[in-house]
């Protein structure tokens, strides 16, 4: 599964390729230090196949990578962040 991001000027989203279809997770850039993950978009067609989970683990990956927290404000991530307590060094 390729993943990229996409950056704008107050935040940008992850976006997870798979099969022609794309899942995206949206962030928003609250400081230097800080996103709040407010949104993860899965289209049926790519539903059980895992695109979400990649998501958010590419999203702690490169909090880690960046030295930031997340603040997981998308019901999604924060079930993920749930059954992930090996998360926690990253998440506020």
């Amino acid at each position: 599964m390729d993943i990229r991001e996409e950056k704008t000027g107050s935040g940008g989203r992850y976006v997870a390729t798979l099969e022609g279809h794309e899942a995206e997770m949206t962030y928003s850039r609250a400081s230097a230090h800080l996103i709040i993950i407010d949104h993860t978009g899965v289209p049926d067609a790519l539903r059980g196949k895992g695109a979400g989970q990649a998501l958010a683990a590419h999203a702690v990956e490169e909090a880690r990578a960046g030295g930031w927290k997340i603040i997981p404000l998308c019901p999604f991530f924060k079930a993920q962040v749930g059954r992930h307590p090996e998360w926690a060094d990253v998440i506020k």
